[in-house]
């Protein structure tokens, strides 16, 4: 008799804890492969496994060793209730980002706006935007064509009337904007070593990275929103945990009549900001 689902998937799992990583990982990769539940898996764990899964198996535990993000296996990461496409081309969407979208939901309840979403990558703030207010009308824009691809297809499998743009930072939106919403480039490259294995290896640079400190692209986002934000528009931005002041004193220097204020995520770190009246 040939092993178990149960079998195969501890042994992978106990494998991966040894060498340091997320022991975690082989199931939530598998259960995606195969799209099961954990109602699902639970009721094959005592079956005898396949050849071809428990190939698949090996296969994975194999990626996952070399610090490969379990989304870029499976190809999809959950974002605010919906499932969103990543690649290589595009950042992992976070649960703290879910929470500045929230933030934007909760603070705007007015019908009818413009919204533009900068370095969208995978789309999910501005297709999660569009899809809870069907009335708004969402710009997504990112300097990486790649990166827009995916954002489009996002898009198209979402349902989401969305317009993508190419454009660095704000340069290409020519429509004065009610609200602007970044989760920016904001590692400093000082940083580089407390960044996990996996992202600073797999997941795009130019996404993750900015000059001065991490603060380059806020500069850009303050100086280039002053052209296109409407009078009473509002800007959320996420940020890193230690940026905060910094941040803060960049709107509140380029917005001398808004509020600036900074938020806090649920792990209790400053992790959003918002430019408002």
């Amino acid at each position: 008799m040939g092993n178990t689902y149960v079998e195969v998937l501890t042994r992978a799992s106990t494998f991966l804890k040894a060498q340091g990583k997320d022991e975690h990982a082989i199931e939530y990769v598998f259960r995606a492969r195969k799209q099961w539940s954990k109602t699902d898996l639970l009721l094959h764990l005592r079956e005898v496994i396949s050849p071809e899964d428990e190939a698949q198996i090996a296969r994975d535990v194999k990626a996952l060793l070399q610090n490969i993000p379990p989304q870029y296996l499976t190809g999809y990461e959950e974002f605010y209730g919906r499932r969103f496409q990543v690649t290589k081309a595009t950042l992992i969407p976070r649960p703290e980002t879910e929470e500045l979208v929230d933030w934007c939901l909760k603070s705007e309840p007015r019908e009818a706006l413009a919204v533009t979403d900068i370095g969208t990558g995978s789309g999910a703030i501005a297709i999660s935007l569009k899809l809870e207010r069907p009335t708004w009308q969402v710009t997504a824009v990112d300097i990486s064509t790649a990166a827009l691809a995916v954002a489009r297809e996002n898009a198209r499998h979402l349902k989401a009337e969305v317009e993508f743009v190419t454009s660095d930072v704000l340069r290409q939106v020519k429509q004065p904007q009610d609200v602007i919403i970044s989760n920016p480039p904001y590692i400093s490259s000082s940083e580089w070593a407390l960044i996990d294995q996996s992202v600073r290896e797999f997941e795009p640079k130019t996404a993750l990275f900015a000059e001065n400190n991490g603060l380059a692209i806020y500069q850009q986002i303050a100086l280039q929103s002053q052209n296109c934000l409407k009078p009473a528009g509002q800007i959320f931005l996420e940020i890193g945990f230690q940026q905060g002041p910094a941040v803060k004193e960049i709107f509140q220097t380029a917005f001398p009549q808004k509020k600036v204020c900074v938020k806090k995520d649920l792990l209790g770190n400053d992790r959003m900001v918002r430019v408002f009246d």
